[in-house]
């Protein structure tokens, strides 16, 4: 479930967050049930997402250096016992979505084709990071829906989107620890965002940046946010500027605190949201 590290589990709660935090009424907090539920829900399903990863990666990942330690890549568990294991991942976060209404109900169950879908993308194309982005982002489609009992097209599509954005700046990041496997991964038949786009990462990345500014600026709008949505934007975004700015690409250890560091982005627009909402 990678406990040991909860960034993962951060990037995925966020989009929750922001849409639920969103679809609050003036003057008021977030339902704090729904962030409660869905807080759970992103340990779940991502703990899920992980097990599928590894099973579906069993092989290559005793292939490249940096994965060969993971239970099933080392012999330390066997398929069954991973398979047992996600199924009782799956029931529990079954238990999450049937606390929904009926339309996020349907919705999101109908995120899972992408979960199990997504290990596959790193074989068969170089913009898996886009894939895990459609995939990471559901939430902030499905959180409105939770509050208001469907989505209001006009703020979950351009929020959904900008996820999908911050993926791929972020992801990419984190991709380039690998790059600097690359020869493991040619050898295994891995790509990734950081070897598709060579030595034009950087340019590339902040083609995303400015995509992620401009759909949550539209979101922001479009829901009648104000001033301290506005705050909360710039700081996001000047934060995501950061990384760009100063990550080493070349540096294992810097990609990883820049990528580890993407929860004070998805915290800062957060803050801004509710902030917002509660002053409207």
């Amino acid at each position: 479930m990678r406990l040991d590290k909860p960034i993962g589990t951060w990037l995925l709660a966020w989009p929750c967050f922001w849409s639920i935090a969103l679809a609050a009424p003036p003057g008021a907090l977030p339902d704090l049930r729904m962030l409660a539920l869905f807080g759970t829900g992103a340990v779940l399903l991502r703990g899920a997402g992980c097990t599928v990863n590894d099973l579906w990666d069993r092989d290559l990942d005793k292939q490249v250096e940096r994965t060969r330690g993971r239970p099933l890549a080392a012999g330390l568990i066997s398929p069954a016992q991973a398979v047992a294991f996600l199924g009782a991942q799956l029931l529990a976060g079954l238990g999450v979505l049937l606390q929904l209404n009926w339309y996020s109900q349907v919705l999101g169950a109908s995120s899972l084709a992408l979960v199990a879908t997504y290990p596959l993308m790193k074989r068969i194309t170089g913009w898996p990071q886009a894939y895990l982005g459609l995939t990471y982002n559901w939430g902030a489609m499905l959180g409105y829906a939770a509050v208001t009992g469907q989505c209001d097209w006009a703020v979950v599509a351009p929020l959904y989107l900008a996820g999908v954005s911050w993926t791929l700046v972020y992801d990419t990041i984190y991709a380039h620890q690998a790059r600097l496997d690359k020869e493991d991964d040619v050898k295994a038949g891995i790509r990734s965002t950081a070897l598709t786009f060579g030595q034009r990462n950087k340019q590339y990345m902040a083609a995303f940046w400015a995509a992620n500014l401009g759909l949550l600026g539209l979101a922001g709008y479009n829901a009648g946010c104000g001033l301290p949505y506005a705050a909360g934007l710039a700081a996001a975004s000047g934060h995501l500027a950061w990384q760009l700015g100063t990550a080493d690409l070349d540096s294992r250890p810097d990609c990883w605190a820049k990528f580890a560091s993407n929860t004070w982005t998805g915290a800062f627009l957060f803050a801004g949201i509710v902030a917002d909402r509660l002053l409207a």
